[in-house]
């Protein structure tokens, strides 16, 4: 029996590519789907076996879907596909339960053998992805139990990090200087008592402030 699979990117280019890669592989894209609230709709329709999710997408970014269909689907697997080899992407999509992060680069044998794999149940994260967010997720949970007095701007500031920006993008987003951001996170990082970026990311998913 095939196995049902519902593609989410924006890019009409990507999904071609993916209806041409996984042609006669017994992986059969049952729907297509571009924004977050799309995605939510056509599974709940379509009922595919698995998902394969972009990270950045309109309409809500992926991370936040991710979360979304794990909170009502919880036995779907969901692969999360990125064109972004970024680690605070990676320690998000495992906090949140994805069966795996493939790049977009990544060869089509890695791409299929990813969705079969978490069909199967299989953990699908390479050991130079777990190596990277080990630090981050075994960071204490009691932490993220522990009311941390942010201010708002902080708030602002970790959300966007939270999200994958740099601290150039945030400054862009926020309308404030590169220097204030940097300074921000700092006193972010200190607060919430985790050394990098990648730990804050994940004690914001644990907190639920993303």
């Amino acid at each position: 029996m095939a196995i049902s699979l519902l593609i989410a990117d924006d890019h009409t280019v990507v999904r071609l590519g993916l209806r041409n890669i996984l042609a006669g592989t017994g992986i059969e894209i049952v729907d297509e789907a571009i924004t977050g609230d799309e995605v939510l709709e056509k599974v709940a329709n379509k009922k595919p076996d698995v998902v394969l999710l972009d990270v950045r997408m309109p309409g809500g970014d992926g991370l936040h879907v991710l979360g979304r269909l794990k909170l009502d689907y919880p036995e779907l697997p969901v692969v999360m596909f990125s064109t972004y080899d970024n680690p605070t992407y990676v320690a998000r999509a495992v906090a949140l339960g994805a069966s795996g992060y493939v790049l977009k680069h990544d060869n089509r044998e890695k791409l299929i053998e990813a969705i079969h794999s978490a069909i199967r149940g299989d953990a699908i994260w390479t050991r130079e992805e777990l190596r990277r967010v080990t630090g981050a997720l075994a960071t204490p949970r009691v932490v993220s139990d522990v009311e941390v007095p942010l201010t708002q701007r902080e708030s602002e500031v970790l959300f966007q990090l939270a999200n994958g920006l740099t601290n150039k993008e945030i400054a862009t987003t926020l309308g404030i200087s590169y220097e204030t951001v940097k300074e921000h996170v700092q006193h972010i990082l200190r607060k919430i008592g985790v050394s990098d970026r990648t730990q804050a990311a994940v004690w914001a998913v644990r907190k639920g402030l993303v």
